[in-house]
């Protein structure tokens, strides 16, 4: 019997695949916890264009990301930092620091869990931050740290 998956099921499939299972587990199991819809023609349809709109958007998706990481890999942030006597730093510039730095100087918004700091910055100096744009995209950011006057 041929059902089309609304989640991932261990050992059966991903969600939105059509899959071959027997009549007993689609009864007992699969229907009545809402994981699996009987395969209509109607609905075999309807999900072959959820998925190409699904891709298309992906695509589009994409594609601004590899702008995105174009303007981003260009840009040269500079960060303001109080310091102490020595020039060291009180506290550390975070990946939030960052993001906020990123979006006020390139109008780019940029989610700081996706900064790539293995620690916080706690030095001055230029440092090269790597950012995860979107999927395998990738970009590097010069941020440079200043004290503040």
């Amino acid at each position: 019997m041929q059902v089309i998956l609304k989640q991932d099921v261990e050992k059966i499939g991903q969600r939105g695949e059509i899959v071959d299972v027997s009549r007993g587990y689609v009864r007992n199991f699969l229907v009545p916890r809402g994981l699996a819809e009987m395969a209509t023609p109607g609905r075999l349809e309807e999900v072959r264009r959820e998925m190409e709109e699904a891709e298309e958007r992906d695509r589009r998706m994409a594609e601004r990301a590899g702008e995105v990481a174009a303007t981003l890999n260009k840009s040269v942030i500079t960060i303001e930092a109080r310091t102490g006597e020595d020039e060291r730093l009180f506290g550390s510039v975070t990946a939030a620091n960052i993001a906020s730095a990123i979006e006020k100087a390139r109008g780019v918004r940029v989610d700081r869990r996706r900064i790539r700091l293995d620690e916080p910055i706690k030095s001055l100096g230029t440092h090269q931050v790597p950012i995860q744009v979107h999927g395998d995209v990738e970009a590097s950011v010069k941020v440079i740290v200043v004290p503040k006057l």
